[in-house]
């Protein structure tokens, strides 16, 4: 994105102002320290009572003296690294640390208005990253209700599937459509759950914690259907039952019996789905021995009970 050569000779103009970009050409904001890319915009100044609105995005391949310097940025930008290494020295306080972090696979990092940041490759191992920007008058609240939040930084646990996403907006931002900006917006709303739900702190993938935490995590999508209780997790894991309550705590944002629970209702849902299935048949298939135990459990899960679930399928097969 837009780098420092540029902002020097862009150093009289306003830091907050919208970049502009003339018929034909790109933003003046999409860097040219790249070796590849593919990218897009939609719209540059969009409406100041629109919602939520995105201004465009894509995929760089950084050179190696890759080096952005911006004490502002008129939007708000999300950006994923997929391959390679970087650092990063992102806000200063209230909204960042200002500290420098190492950028390697996986790490995700929010700026927009009056959060400065300093971002550059690593030589040996220059970037390859994807970027989304947007703006409009609900979008810092919808960062500030999301992670990371403006100024933050973290890890996805799952960057396989965060890439996928961003593969699919750059699809949709390059198509000449009249849905391609709602398309684009839907896609961004999965992106930002998707980043949110996957987030681990900045360097935490490759530790013994979260080894542990897979390690367990794999053991349980292997088996939950059997599982009883907390502590037959515990056992077989050989971890302490408060520690593997931590660790999915902290990686998974719920607790294991919780994990354990969602697993077995969604099967559960698409069991109820059968012709002729009872709810009471179910419910024993899944280790409840209690249909009303099961009954309960599933409408935490799922927000409707067992029979109304039946219902709407039949209403809507």
């Amino acid at each position: 994105m837009y780098d420092v050569k540029h902002a020097k000779q862009s150093a009289s103009a306003s830091s907050s102002a919208a970049p502009v970009a003339s018929p034909g050409t790109e933003p003046e904001f999409f860097s040219h320290q790249i070796t590849e890319a593919r990218r897009f915009f939609l719209q540059l100044h969009p409406p100041w009572n629109e919602g939520i609105v995105v201004i465009g995005g894509g995929n760089e391949h950084c050179t190696a003296d890759y080096h952005i310097a911006r004490a502002d940025f008129p939007y708000y930008s999300v950006e994923f690294v997929a391959r390679g290494e970087g650092t990063l020295c992102l806000g200063g306080p209230p909204l960042g640390d200002g500290v420098w972090h190492t950028l390697t696979t996986g790490a995700v990092f929010v700026y927009g208005p009056g959060i400065p940041h300093d971002m550059r490759c690593s030589p040996d191992r220059p970037m390859e990253k994807y970027f989304l920007t947007f703006a409009g008058a609900e979008a810092k609240k919808r960062l500030l209700a999301s992670i990371p939040r403006p100024g933050e930084i973290v890890q996805s646990a799952a960057p396989e599937h965060v890439l996928r996403l961003f593969e699919d907006l750059i699809d949709a931002g390059r198509r000449e459509t009249p849905y391609r900006a709602r398309i684009c917006r839907a896609i961004m709303e999965h992106l930002l759950l998707r980043i949110a739900e996957s987030a681990v702190p900045l360097g935490t993938i490759g530790t013994d914690a979260f080894d542990t935490f897979q390690r367990c995590r794999e053991w349980i999508e292997q088996g939950y259907r059997r599982i009883e209780s907390l502590s037959e997790i515990a056992a077989h894991c050989g971890v302490d039952p408060a520690y593997i309550c931590r660790l999915f705590r902290r990686y998974a944002h719920q607790s294991p019996w919780q994990y354990v629970l969602r697993l077995k209702m969604r099967d559960a849902a698409q069991r109820l789905q059968s012709q002729d299935v009872r709810v009471g048949q179910v419910a024993a298939e899944f280790g409840f021995n209690d249909p009303f135990q099961f009954s309960r459990t599933f409408r935490r899960v799922l927000g409707v009970s067992p029979r109304q679930f039946v219902q709407l399928q039949r209403r809507h097969p």
